[in-house]
């Protein structure tokens, strides 16, 4: 099943040349804090997705706001957004488009699925089959989707941000190392403290409506010329060849691990660097440090190694392994 907005538009042209894009896109968490209340990590974390054309997996129980959360960024972001809704019954054509026959011209024709938007969200992706969860493979990677062997592009900017609920698992279906191993980012969204939690249903007994994001005051802050400035300069931000080693030192380490059967890829070392780049950048340097490195260690790694069964039994976690893994690897100075 899926959502659209009742009068999608494609947004590809900026509106106005960017004057200073970094505070732009650094004032998108306030203003998605109008209606999304203390997930700044999160929020942060899909700016610096967007500024890595990156794709960010958001794992959280149910009623902490992954849907709303997408919904205001790209508010917030002056962008396209669509959502889809996997289900059992979920068919690839579904997300990707399918071809139509039209009676009155006797040809076929292409309908775009909604994966042809700037920033889609993929609502409980592992309730899927992975016939339909791989049907985005090609998308998350190659930008376009391929239908009766006619490659199709999608429009610039294009993030996926997936979510799924991390405590029930009846009726899902993992998404395999290969398909975890394309997002950039996994983000967790924990249960709100308790001063966040009173903010929020006082809100709501003001009549805060999160269907409504224009009554609650989110507006647009930011724009496709903001993050395509945003892109070019992170893509100018300096690695320090011993922060790169760093960087391998690291992945590396998780591949000798005896609490891991599967360590970090060399596509993830490259995401864990590109993203310190991207943070560096939204952090006002144009050069990375190790505690950049750090800082989004876990957000980028978590997803990408596999904790033993019989770790697992024992409570190790992922960002367990990550943690004692970072405290074992020399900081370069």
């Amino acid at each position: 099943m899926t959502e659209t907005p009742s009068a999608p538009r494609r947004r590809t042209a900026a509106r106005r040349a960017p004057a200073n894009p970094r505070q732009a896109l650094v004032d998108l968490r306030a203003e998605v804090a109008k209606a999304v209340v203390g997930q700044d990590a999160a929020v942060t974390g899909l700016v610096i997705a967007l500024l890595c054309r990156g794709h960010v997996l958001l794992e959280g129980v149910p009623g902490v706001a992954k849907t709303l959360l997408v919904r205001a960024l790209a508010a917030a972001l002056d962008v396209e957004t669509k959502r889809v809704q996997f289900t059992p019954d979920l068919m690839p054509g579904d997300v990707t488009g399918s071809l139509v026959y039209d009676a009155r011209t006797a040809e076929f024709s292409f309908r775009e699925g909604p994966v042809f938007t700037n920033l889609l969200l993929a609502d409980e992706i592992n309730r899927t089959p992975p016939k339909t969860q791989a049907s985005l493979l090609e998308a998350m990677e190659e930008r376009q989707v391929t239908v009766d062997g006619v490659p199709r592009p999608l429009p610039e900017p294009f993030v996926v941000a997936a979510t799924q609920n991390p405590v029930e698992y009846e009726g899902t279906y993992p998404l395999p190392e290969a398909q975890l191993d394309r997002f950039l980012l996994k983000l967790t969204m924990p249960l709100p403290s308790r001063d966040d939690e009173v903010v929020v249903l006082q809100r709501h007994d003001r009549g805060f409506n999160p269907r409504d994001l224009a009554a609650a005051g989110v507006t647009a802050v930011a724009s496709t010329a903001d993050l395509a400035a945003g892109r070019a300069a992170v893509a100018a931000v300096t690695v320090e060849p011993a922060v790169i080693g760093y960087v391998v030192d690291v992945a590396r380490a998780t591949r000798q691990s005896p609490s891991l059967s599967l360590g970090v890829s060399p596509r993830g070392a490259t995401g864990l660097m590109n993203a310190a780049k991207a943070w560096a950048w939204l952090s006002g340097r144009d050069f990375v440090t190790p505690d950049d490195v750090k800082a989004l260690a876990r957000p980028a790694l978590r997803h990408r190694v596999a904790v033993r069964p019989e770790a697992e039994l024992e409570g190790v976690t992922a960002d367990g392994v990550l943690d004692t893994v970072l405290g074992s690897v020399p900081v370069p100075r």
